[in-house]
């Protein structure tokens, strides 16, 4: 008895242990500490974080709904997912309703670590996961050019999500999955405008946030990365944009679809993809034929989505 005492107390013990060691490691961590809080607000060029505002695609879910002023960020939008509906924030600079209180190192903390103001942990529906590799003048230069936007009234609707999606802290061990919080760097074996292609193309741009299919804890499956899947919205697919899937298309013939929104076959790019072509036109050219030039570079994939869409 005694013995069976002892390894029921033994066992107690193990799983309280693991319960706290758990707690404490979903628990959210802001990237940047305080102490780097007067750093990063230095700094900041308007001008170029309008550039990184087209690349982000921010618009696209930021936009109030119902109006056709995309620079009034007062979010809103329905914003479809296999684990419920989420409601993309106002990031407006409305002090109230929006982050017209944030300070750069919160915008850092939320774009590139997933971690509100607040000590919270953000849904991966904000792609942070592509966003943890930008490099912080870039976001030193969007929070510039955010507050340069007209502040917008009013809060978003909660998400709406069922249980268990409701607990944030099981986010912490997602994070801790499949987080990688490495800035991308240039690669000195290509040149400067595929190392460009590669930063928009896998941080900014978020591209394999649709464009990949995805595993049973909706993280991208590195396997598939721009090789097309379901869309997230459960509506069709997201094509697939490696050689797998465009065949013989040119530089120049990637570089126009993402300018004017169509393929070289003029079939017109539409559904969410036509807002994404819609900032990407924004950019300088030689934005655009870096991207392609990245992408034209990756080898052929196959995704089990995107060979169904064949």
């Amino acid at each position: 008895m005694a013995s069976w005492r002892s390894w029921l107390v033994a066992g107690g013990v193990v799983v309280t242990l693991g319960g706290i060691g758990a707690w404490f490691a979903t628990a959210a961590r802001p990237r940047f500490p305080e102490s780097q809080a007067a750093e990063l607000g230095r700094g900041g060029d308007a001008a170029r974080g309008r550039l990184v505002f087209a690349a982000g695609d921010c618009a696209s879910c930021h936009a109030t709904p119902g109006q056709p002023d995309r620079l009034r960020l007062g979010g809103g939008m329905d914003l479809a997912s296999p684990f419920g509906t989420f409601h993309p924030p106002n990031i407006s600079p409305d002090p109230d309703d929006g982050i017209g209180k944030w300070r750069t190192i919160d915008l850092a903390n939320a774009l590139m670590g997933g971690t509100s103001p607040t000590g919270g942990h953000y849904y991966p529906a904000l792609p942070y996961v592509s966003y943890a590799h930008m490099r912080l003048d870039d976001v030193k230069d969007l929070m510039a050019y955010l507050r340069t936007l007209p502040p917008v009234k009013g809060r978003t609707p909660p998400h709406n999500l069922p249980f268990p999606f409701t607990i944030r802290r099981a986010i912490g061990a997602w994070k801790i999955l499949y987080l990688n919080e490495k800035t991308i760097e240039n690669d000195p074996s290509h040149d400067a405008t595929w190392n460009r292609g590669r930063y928009l193309a896998e941080a900014v741009g978020h591209c394999a946030e649709c464009h990949a299919a995805r595993n049973i804890a909706d993280a991208i499956k590195d396997s598939s990365r721009f090789a097309g899947g379901y869309d997230q919205t459960g509506v069709g697919y997201v094509p697939n944009i490696t050689r797998a899937g465009i065949g013989g298309w040119t530089n120049h013939d990637f570089a126009e679809a993402l300018r004017i929104g169509r393929t070289p076959d003029q079939r017109q790019i539409r559904s969410t993809m036509a807002d994404v072509v819609t900032n990407l036109a924004e950019l300088p050219d030689s934005d655009r034929q870096a991207i392609a030039t990245y992408v034209l570079s990756l080898p052929p994939r196959h995704s089990p989505d995107a060979i169904r869409e064949r």
